[in-house]
């Protein structure tokens, strides 16, 4: 497949119409038609279904355009490392990241490494770990932050400055928001949302300690805090989630007792040979944490 091709199906699966497609990309229908079709032919699937005014993507399809995407994102990356290598303090660096406390010390590292090294620029990816840990080892990413437990058998990893504490979100108008701290046996007659991913539920699990096995378990997340808003604030259940300023009318979080913390680590992969730009990087975050005394 050409990098060409590819380009011209993610901009025929956006637009959902091949007439739209083939104006955006400035050829003709019949020739855009012609090609996703001899792509069809050359994967031995089908990719779209093909309606009287609009095309919609296959199973495959959207499998395809997840990695088509992910091709064209590393070749893009790729291209801005070869032309930026020589200069050595200039180029990209993509850091997939969730939602937590620790992009605070992250940015000021950042922000101090573009001081210093003005040509340097950065991507932010938000997303859970699992899609993170694939982008990295895809190339995408050059490092993650990362919310443990993570498994760093397959990463180098320098662990990040700041405890990361777990809360619970409940409504203003719910019982629990008369405690000042949420103890286990408190949550056992609520519904619960909570962490998708099985080694931070494992860590959820052990804090609940035998109460566990009574937990009424209404809703997996990603620990999105707006999606956990919605749900929250619509009824579906308090959430177990990270601490973040919440500033919502209806809402609020409350600590637990015991108190629950989780660790974050900024990883990159073993075995890689860094960029220039990277290879500063790296060693300025060590530097910075050796260094530096961050308020929690």
């Amino acid at each position: 497949m050409e990098l060409r091709v590819l380009q011209y199906f993610l901009v025929a699966a956006r637009e959902e119409n091949i007439t739209r497609a083939a104006a955006f990309l400035n050829i003709t229908q019949p020739t855009l038609s012609r090609q996703l079709m001899q792509m069809e032919e050359e994967l031995g699937v089908k990719l779209f279904h093909r309606g009287k005014h609009h095309i919609l993507l296959t199973e495959e399809g959207l499998l395809l355009r997840r990695r088509a995407q992910e091709i064209i994102d590393l070749t893009i990356k790729t291209e801005r490392e070869l032309k930026h290598g020589a200069e050595v303090i200039s180029g990209e660096i993509a850091i997939g990241c969730g939602e937590a406390r620790n992009m605070k010390p992250l940015s000021k590292m950042m922000a101090s490494f573009q001081q210093k090294y003005p040509g340097a620029s950065f991507h932010i990816y938000t997303a859970i770990a699992d899609d993170v840990k694939e982008r990295l080892e895809n190339g995408i990413l050059d490092m993650g932050l990362l919310l443990e437990p993570v498994e760093i058998s397959r990463y180098h990893y320098v662990r990040m400055p700041m405890e990361e504490k777990w809360r619970v979100l409940i409504r203003k108008d719910s019982v629990l928001a008369e405690k000042k701290k949420i103890t286990p046996k408190d949550l056992v007659s609520h519904p619960l949302i909570i962490a998708k991913r099985p080694s931070v539920r494992n860590e959820l699990e052990n804090w609940f300690g035998q109460t566990a096995e009574k937990l009424h378990v209404a809703c997996t997340c990603n620990l999105s805090y707006n999606n956990q808003m919605e749900m929250v604030e619509s009824g579906v259940g308090v959430a177990m989630t990270m601490d973040f300023s919440c500033n919502h009318e209806m809402l609020c979080l409350r600590p637990l007792e015991p108190e629950l913390t989780s660790g974050c680590v900024l990883v990159w992969k073993k075995n890689l040979k860094l960029s220039p730009v990277m290879t500063r990087f790296v060693a300025h975050v060590k530097e910075y944490l050796n260094h530096s005394v961050f308020s929690q």
